[in-house]
């Protein structure tokens, strides 16, 4: 009988490692949702009423971002810009080269340049820093994507969905801007619709995040100015 309890408790262990190591992809993105979504409900109150002042003299100068993101689209050059909210986002920085700079257009634009060795991946922007450049990120499982996107507006719609980062895509194809936050991908938006965007996103209430998000729906929001007009697909 001790033997028997034996195997079975042996065979067990081994299953339970053959499950983890199975299934560890669809594990760690649960943990991650797990995590967003906890951090999303638990935000602290007191960091947000006592200290907006202090926030409001250190957040992050979107100006250079979107400069950049502008020259960039107009020699159709790619790039994929993530700005962390909530999190410094550091297991995706650890995959790319440390930068640690403060953000400006110019080392933007020296990073995303065709000829730089850093220009492949993404940026991640963490308290007005560069954080690190030539990150890897996760590509979204959603299979009901239009065949235009490419890999870096999966990879901005990937991130969002297991993090609260706002993700900003320069299209190398087009040269047209996009935005993605919570799973949902804004394309093709002028260079106001950009400021207007990531000044909600990353710096206006709860509430009206909340009512642009209800507003919108589920969808990721597409407008092709070759072939679709103000369409929006799932």
């Amino acid at each position: 009988m001790a033997l028997i309890s034996t195997i079975l408790g042996n065979v067990m262990g081994i299953a339970f490692i053959a499950i983890i190591i199975i299934f560890q992809q669809e594990i760690r993105k649960f943990l991650l949702i797990t995590v967003k979504n906890t951090s999303h409900r638990n935000r602290n109150v007191l960091q947000r009423f006592v200290f907006s002042k202090k926030q409001d003299q250190d957040r992050l100068d979107i100006s250079p971002i979107i400069e950049a993101a502008k020259i960039l689209g107009g020699m159709n050059t790619g790039a994929l810009i993530v700005i962390a909210k909530n999190s410094e986002l550091r297991l995706y920085a650890e995959t790319g080269d440390d930068i640690e700079a403060y953000v400006s257009k110019r080392l933007l634009l020296s990073i995303f340049n065709k000829n730089s060795p850093l220009h492949d991946g993404a940026v991640i922007i963490v308290n007005n820093r560069i954080k690190a450049a030539r990150c890897i990120l996760p590509i979204t499982d959603n299979v009901d994507l239009p065949a235009f996107l490419g890999l870096r507006h999966r990879a901005a719609i990937g991130i969002t969905e297991l993090t609260e980062a706002i993700v900003l895509v320069v299209s190398e194809e087009t040269g047209e801007i996009s935005i993605s936050r919570d799973g949902k991908l804004f394309y093709n938006l002028s260079a106001i619709e950009v400021r207007n965007k990531l000044n909600l996103y990353l710096f206006g209430k709860e509430e009206d995040i909340e009512k642009e998000v209800s507003e919108s729906a589920d969808v990721i929001s597409i407008t092709n100015a070759d072939s679709i007009s103000a369409t929006s697909i799932r």
